[in-house]
């Protein structure tokens, strides 16, 4: 099992069964839509396939939230340096006179002078005048100004609504899809989430925050707290703060991240020539290893698997960089640890992995109905794989973006009462072939529950002294 999991993008290139069985086959973790591209229809197809195809697979909605885009163009306009292009809020036109985007307001937000980038900052230019709804602007690069292309206003405060129209029908359309994440764009407060876990609900989809842009920066911690994941979406935060320091943000966020036991996704690019090449190259390696080595639980890839000529192999050479890198991971984060409290189940997420390399263990199982178990123990990047069990399918489905974790479903609910349940979940993983009498098995959870009161129980068990002693017997024998 890869330890740093893998979020791969879903799109025309990777749709077809027998390249999600693919990409599954070569390292895929989680399954991305991104919900900028393509419409609703296309995306219940999308998810309908992946549940068919990849029942155990969890899926990551993102959702456009207030990220501003072109919309879909019927010309695509190219351009010179200096010459004049007009973006506009406007939405009747195709491109060949006015480019309109998706933000209805924005020409209200913008003045002259102001700078105005496109495409994750490959495109820049100045805005010369506001005339009405058109956004006069001179171009300081050459280029093409795609369908669907981000657009960044970074320094500039923009009045758009925390939870937009769009918003509410895309979680409408992911709490009915059943999607396992919402990815929410340009999270800059805890209150922020908190408004759309109102909409979202308590339990699912779960939310993954995109921090993007400096007001993310500024409240990373509470975020990070707030939210069940990040993601460090490296082009929008490159863009919106500052190119030259995008590598100290993203080692910022993970260290966010690993302190409140919350998984961290790093996007952008991170194999973007395998869009078109058989072979990375050697800083897309590196980057991949950097991330890995600073504590991240996931890597993302998007064009790559969405829409480029090469998804199997991206997949492949992620896994086998992540796996190289994880080889000298552990002590890096060990001596560089982020403190914890007091409570009971912070101090047991640090006991737990010390325990791991001072015993022969080989598994650690976490009984979670969350997922908050295997979240604090995946936190201290133990060697050994997690099974994280629940009797909630969607949310032992959801567990497998937690680093180094798989989830698995209980059939059978299983009670808190008493330490029965203990004995109970390490039969149901004996029978279904996850444990081997060979193990040596650490096992958490929580017995004799009340409010507050979570992960107070450690276990360990040598699984053939169980099988002989209690009567074990596979569900095959």
């Amino acid at each position: 099992m890869n330890r740093t999991r893998i979020v791969c993008t879903i799109g025309p290139r990777s749709l077809p069964e027998p390249a999600l069985l693919a990409l599954r086959e070569a390292g895929m973790n989680v399954a991305r839509l991104n919900g900028s591209h393509a419409d609703l229809d296309w995306h219940r197809h999308a998810i309908a396939e992946v549940r068919r195809v990849l029942p155990e697979v969890p899926i990551l909605l993102d959702i456009p939230g207030r990220k501003i885009r072109t919309t879909q163009l019927e010309h695509e306009p190219s351009f010179e340096l200096g010459d004049e292009i007009i973006l506009t809020t406007e939405p009747d036109h195709d491109g060949s006179a006015k480019v309109p985007v998706n933000y209805p307001d924005l020409h209200t937000d913008l003045e002259a002078g102001h700078i105005v980038l496109a495409d994750d900052g490959t495109l820049r230019f100045t805005v010369l005048r506001v005339d009405g709804r058109d956004i006069v602007c001179r171009a300081e690069t050459a280029g093409q100004l795609r369908s669907r292309k981000g657009i960044n206003v970074p320094f500039v405060k923009l009045n758009t609504p925390s939870v937009t129209p769009r918003d509410e029908a895309m979680i409408a359309f992911a709490r009915e899809t059943g999607v396992d994440f919402i990815g929410l764009s340009f999270v800059e407060s805890a209150d922020q989430i908190r408004q759309f876990r109102d909409l979202i609900g308590e339990t699912s989809p779960r939310i993954v925050a995109k921090v993007e842009n400096q007001g993310g920066m500024d409240n990373v911690q509470e975020i990070a707290e707030a939210a069940d994941a990040i993601m460090v979406d490296r082009g929008d935060l490159s863009v919106e703060t500052s190119l030259h320091d995008v590598a100290l943000r993203q080692k910022r966020i993970i260290e966010a991240a690993r302190r409140h036991g919350r998984p961290v996704i790093i996007a952008t690019e991170m194999l973007h020539t395998m869009i078109q090449n058989s072979f990375p190259t050697k800083a897309e390696v590196s980057d991949i290893s950097n991330a890995v080595l600073d504590g991240c639980a996931a890597t993302m890839l998007s064009g790559e698997t969405a829409i480029g000529d090469f998804p199997e192999e991206a997949v492949r050479l992620m896994r086998e960089v992540s796996e190289a890198a994880e080889t000298h991971a552990q002590d890096l984060l060990d001596a560089d640890a982020p403190e914890i409290g007091d409570s009971v189940p912070e101090v047991m997420s640090r006991v737990i992995p010390m325990m791991c390399r001072a015993l022969p263990i080989t598994r650690i199982v976490a009984i979670t109905r969350s997922g908050f178990a295997a979240r604090m123990i995946a936190a201290g990047r133990p060697r050994q794989p997690i099974i994280a069990v629940s009797d909630d399918i969607a949310a032992a489905r959801s567990f497998n973006l937690i680093a180094g974790t798989m989830g698995v479903h209980s059939n059978v609910p299983f009670p808190k009462s008493s330490m029965d349940h203990f004995g109970l979940v390490l039969e149901m993983l004996w029978q279904r072939n996850f444990l081997d009498e060979s193990d040596l098995v650490l096992t958490t959870g929580v017995t004799y529950p009340y409010p507050g009161n979570r992960m107070n129980s450690v276990q360990v068990n040598r699984i053939s002294e169980l099988v002989a002693s209690l009567g074990w017997e596979r569900a095959s024998e």
